[in-house]
């Protein structure tokens, strides 16, 4: 199954990106930890470039710590800045503040010298839909100013929004790109739930699950559904997992699309715990 993506909005706020980048002082690239290099939108450095850039790693809740910290590590040795957060419950969200007052001391003391008075930085948010942009901007606000929303696309034009004297922000449109050249991408993107999964076939993406288990987490899904690999025989895995979770359909046969369904909620819903699908060693062997 090919997986692709880029709805009209996106397009658009590409462009929209582009012009408006010159009032900002700061890109805040928001990605997800469980996925910090799948989540990154290649298209961004062909629109960024040279600007200042925080690396937000968000949903740290939700994945595996001993990589959020490998890849924190991995991105500061290529030169950028990254902290993890987890803008749900709040947790870490000073870091962000403080990390770009750090990024930008020498050009506010280049200002200052100058005679400008202080003023409050202008940060860009981008990143890919469902990361987790409204929810950042509404805690750091500490009230609901943007739509959130637990499925990509809710944000579909730009708003500045201003969090007191330290902080303006200027919100995006989650922004994919037209096409995947590693199709693995789209398969970790759609099974974290970037991806509508409207357009997806769930038994690829439960398979591709199950396999990823397989060869990274194997304890966790021998844990929940007592097997340790995946049958060439799909219908035998399937029965298994039907049986174990009583996934029944009219009849008393086991259901197969609810069984897909079962697996892609599992993971996402962190029944199989904290999930990374980037690996640094993955990427240090490139």
């Amino acid at each position: 199954m090919t997986i692709q993506w880029f709805p009209g909005h996106m397009a658009k706020a590409r462009r929209q990106v582009t012009e408006k980048l010159k009032l900002v002082d700061i890109i805040f690239e928001l990605i997800d930890s469980r996925l910090p290099l799948s989540s990154r939108n290649p298209m961004l450095d062909e629109v960024i470039h040279q600007k200042t850039r925080l690396l937000i790693l968000n949903k740290a809740d939700m994945a595996d710590e001993s990589q959020t910290r490998k890849w924190i590590a991995y991105f500061e040795a290529q030169g950028h800045r990254a902290v993890s957060i987890n803008s749900l419950d709040g947790v870490g969200l000073n870091k962000v503040t403080k990390a770009a007052q750090e990024l930008l001391a020498d050009k506010w003391a280049r200002m200052s010298s100058r005679g400008m008075k202080p003023r409050a930085i202008r940060a860009m948010i981008v990143g890919i839909p469902n990361v987790g942009k409204s929810t950042l901007i509404n805690r750091l606000a500490k009230k609901n100013l943007a739509k959130t929303g637990n499925m990509p696309g809710v944000t579909k034009s730009q708003q500045w929004i201003k969090f007191g004297k330290e902080l303006e922000l200027l919100d995006t449109p989650g922004i994919l790109w037209p096409k995947f050249e590693d199709q693995e991408v789209g398969y970790k993107l759609a099974l974290t739930g970037a991806i509508k999964d409207t357009i997806m076939n769930m038994d690829d993406l439960a398979v591709y699950g199950l396999n990823f288990l397989s060869k990274h987490y194997k304890g966790r899904m021998e844990e929940r559904y007592k097997i340790t690999e995946v049958s060439e025989d799909l219908v035998e895995t399937y029965n298994h997992i039907g049986q174990l979770r009583r996934v029944f359909a009219s009849g008393g046969e086991i259901d197969y699309d609810q069984v897909a369904e079962l697996i892609v909620r599992d993971i996402r819903n962190q029944q199989l715990g904290k999930l990374t699908f980037d690996f640094v060693e993955d990427q240090i062997e490139e």
